[in-house]
């Protein structure tokens, strides 16, 4: 069954209304707004739709940057994400030919408000979000560009460019920081579905670089990984002005002690000198998004609250517990108690290879329920598959006049419930102490397992085999679990 589990842990997003102001306060997204307001018929733009460099000290001016020396090159920065995100509409100026008769490349166009811009103040957060969606997509283009020490270096003999003279692989770069994005993902996301704490940039690059198998690393290796920290410590100095991440830049003192390229930390003291991330609730939404795009695997609690309980029972059935939880309150909260434990229940039966782990959880479920889910589990007393896990949900409450269980039902559910904790692959020693105390509470437990009738029955016996400490009765496991197999 292990095919059918997740390739990624459960996430707990915010809600779209927290995302939604995470994304309107992220300083790049915030500068694309106030440049998309300032726009208007003096604005004037070249060509490809960016601001003409006379106009970068008065837009650099508009952000409060205008004594900052960098403040042009953050002016064009927000300029460009106003224009791809739709913030800016760009009016291409007038073809007016040139002395050779040609369109003038030169002339100059002009910018105003987008309808985008619109959509930020007055539409909804999913409405929010996708245009930070798409402000998280040119940002990544730019991380992936190539970086240009000098322009010139790059022209031919013939005087045009010469891009082979880049080494760049466009498609090789995208992979490798969509790779590190879900490594993060993956690293930043707990067993509870939340985000833990940051990440050191050697262990990201890493993740990257050294193979799975590998013990020692090679100087090769650390030498590769070096490189991809300087190239991260780029990649996400440009990510996190729009809200995907918070990072901790490498100390460029280590860089001037050891050159340009600081070798990875040999102990724990100092590894936050090497760089240190964490996706944002807004980066895990972001990554997620382009993860589910990509075809990805990647659930959210709270994706299952809408669907039926079928769909609930298996879609948590390789949840971490604390995932599980959060997932089935959810769904719960959405039902009256009564008629969701009828659904639970009518989803819980089957004698296929997942119903055991099925009828786990919906006890699980059903223990989150009260009172008022009592007369429908009191329905399925009757029933062999559901009459166990009833009598146990009843007998917690203190019910009364909750029947007896046949011999039969005891024994049928106790190989139920041992399958479900194999499908898990639980703890052993919880497993192995199960295992025990099912063994000691009934006298003659293998004479009498054998004979149950559950599509598990040998493969529990013989997993009891395995697990029991106590070698003669591991024996009579192996024997019933065998006689289980000669009579089906």
């Amino acid at each position: 069954m292990s095919g059918d589990r997740p390739t990624l842990p459960p996430v707990r997003l915010n809600s779209e209304a927290e995302l939604a102001r995470d994304a309107l306060s992220a300083p790049l997204l915030a500068r694309a707004v106030r440049l998309a307001r300032w726009a208007g018929p003096d604005t004037r733009v070249g060509a490809g739709g960016e601001l003409v460099e006379e106009q970068l000290p008065a837009a650099a001016a508009e952000l409060g940057l205008g004594d900052d020396q960098d403040g042009p090159a953050y002016a064009s920065e927000a300029w460009r994400v106003a224009v791809d995100t739709g913030l800016v509409d760009i009016e291409d100026a007038p073809g007016t030919p040139n002395s050779a008769g040609e369109e003038d490349e030169d002339a100059e166009g002009t910018a105003c408000a987008g309808d985008n811009l619109s959509v930020l103040t007055s539409g909804s957060p999913h409405d929010v979000l996708a245009v930070w969606l798409d402000a998280f997509d040119v940002v990544f283009a730019d991380a992936t560009a190539p970086m240009i020490d000098d322009f010139a270096d790059l022209v031919g003999e013939n005087g045009e460019i010469d891009f082979d003279r880049l080494e760049w692989d466009p498609e090789e770069e995208a992979d490798f920081l969509e790779g590190v994005l879900g490594n993060l993902y993956l690293l930043t996301v707990s067993e509870g579905g939340t985000p833990e704490g940051p990440v050191p940039l050697p262990a990201l690059a890493a993740s990257m670089i050294v193979p799975d198998d590998m013990g020692e690393p090679t100087d090769d290796i650390l030498e590769q990984v070096s490189d991809a920290m300087m190239r991260l410590d780029d990649q996400f100095r440009l990510l996190e002005p729009i809200g995907l991440v918070e990072y901790e830049p490498v100390d460029e003192a280590l860089m001037a002690e050891v050159g340009d390229e600081p070798a990875p930390p040999v102990d724990d003291e100092d590894v936050s000198r090497y760089g240190m991330v964490r996706l944002t609730p807004l980066g895990l939404y972001g990554v997620r998004a382009r993860m589910l795009e990509a075809g990805v695997d990647a659930p959210a609690v709270g994706d299952l609250a809408d669907k039926g309980a079928d769909a609930l029972l298996d879609g948590i059935a390789f949840f971490p517990e604390l995932s599980a939880r959060a997932e089935t309150e959810q769904w719960l909260a959405r039902r009256e108690p009564a008629e969701a434990a009828r659904e639970l229940l009518t989803a819980a039966r089957g004698g296929d290879e997942g119903g055991p782990l099925r009828r786990l959880h919906c006890q699980q479920a059903l223990a989150l329920t009260g009172a008022s889910a009592e007369s429908a589990v009191r329905e399925v007393l009757p029933d062999p598959e559901l009459g166990g896990l009833a009598r146990v949900w009843l007998a917690e409450r203190g019910a009364p006049d909750v029947p007896p269980p046949s011999e039969a039902m005891i024994f049928w559910l106790a190989i139920d419930t041992i399958a479900a904790q194999l499908a898990v692959e639980g703890d052993l020693e919880e497993l192995q102490e199960l295992v025990e105390g099912l063994v000691g509470q009934h006298s003659g437990f293998f004479d009498e397992a054998w004979r149950v009738e559950h599509p598990a029955t040998a493969d529990v016996l013989e997993a009891m085999g395995r697990l029991h400490p106590d070698k003669p009765t591991a024996k009579e496991a192996r024997k019933a679990a065998f006689k289980a197999r000669s009579r089906a």
